[in-house]
C-alpha cells in the first residue's frame, strides 16, 4: 500500500474534514474563554440562565428526571469508565488501534481541560465548593460522539459538507441530551453545559490531529504505520 494512501485510510481526522473542523475548533475555544471570563469567580446563574431555566428545587419529575439519571451516571466516574472501555473494545475488534488511542486520548484531553477550566475560571453552583464551569459531564459525552461520527464522515463519496455535518450533528445530539440532564438535575447552569459542549468542540478536533501527526512520525523514523 502506497504510504499516503495508507495514511489516509487510517487517519481519525479525515483531511477533507480537517479546515472545517479547525475553524469550528478556533471559534468554539473563542466562546469558552469568553463565557468564562464573563462568569468567572461568579455563583449565581447569568441572565441568559435565569432566562432559559427559572430557578427551581427541581426542574424535572418522574420518568424524565429518571431519564436525566441516566444520562448524568454516563458522565460519572464508573459510568464513564464502562463507556470508554466499550468504546475501546469496539475499535480494537475491528482493528482499529489509532481510532481506540484516539477514544483514550480524546477523553483525556477533555476531561484535563475541563478540570482545568474549572479551577481558572472558578465559576460555582449551590456552594463554594462546587465547581460548575464549564460541564464536563458534556464535555466528555459530546468528545465521544464526536468520536463515534468521525471515522463515518471519513468514508470514500461523503463530501466536506456532509462529513462535517454528520460530526457536528452528533455532536449537538449528545451535548444537548447530557446538556439538559445537568441542568435538570441543577449540576450546571445552561451556560456552563454551552461551555462544556464548546470545550469538546475544540479540543476534539485537536487531538484526532495530533493523534495521526504522531502515529504518521512513527511511521516515518522506521516504525509500523498505526491503523
Amino acid at each position: 500500500m502506497d504510504p499516503e494512501a495508507g495514511r489516509a485510510r487510517f487517519a481519525v481526522l479525515p483531511s477533507a474534514l480537517r479546515a472545517r473542523l479547525g475553524t469550528v475548533a478556533v471559534v468554539a475555544a473563542a466562546v469558552v474563554v469568553v463565557l468564562g471570563v464573563l462568569f468567572a469567580g461568579h455563583g449565581q446563574p447569568g441572565t441568559v440562565d435565569r432566562w432559559l431555566v427559572p430557578p427551581t428545587a427541581d426542574s424535572v419529575r418522574g420518568p424524565w428526571r429518571d431519564v436525566a439519571l441516566v444520562l448524568d451516571f454516563l458522565g460519572e466516574p464508573v459510568g464513564s469508565v464502562l463507556l470508554v472501555a466499550g468504546c475501546v473494545a469496539v475499535r480494537l475488534l475491528r482493528r482499529r488501534r489509532r481510532a481506540a488511542v484516539l477514544v483514550v486520548a480524546g477523553v483525556g484531553v477533555t476531561v484535563g481541560a475541563t478540570t482545568l477550566l474549572k479551577q481558572v475560571v472558578g465559576r460555582t453552583i449551590h456552594g463554594a465548593g462546587n465547581l460548575s464551569y464549564p460541564s464536563g459531564h458534556t464535555a466528555f459525552l459530546t468528545t465521544l460522539a464526536m468520536m463515534a461520527a468521525l471515522p463515518a464522515a471519513g468514508r470514500p463519496g461523503v463530501g466536506r459538507t456532509a462529513g462535517t455535518s454528520l460530526v457536528l450533528a452528533a455532536a449537538l445530539a449528545a451535548g444537548a441530551a447530557m446538556g439538559w440532564a445537568e441542568v435538570a438535575l441543577g449540576a450546571h447552569y445552561p451556560t456552563d453545559a454551552l461551555g462544556g459542549w464548546c470545550t469538546a468542540l475544540a479540543v476534539t478536533p485537536a487531538t484526532a490531529w495530533l493523534v495521526d501527526r504522531l502515529a504518521d512520525r512513527t511511521a516515518d523514523a522506521g516504525g509500523r504505520l498505526l491503523r
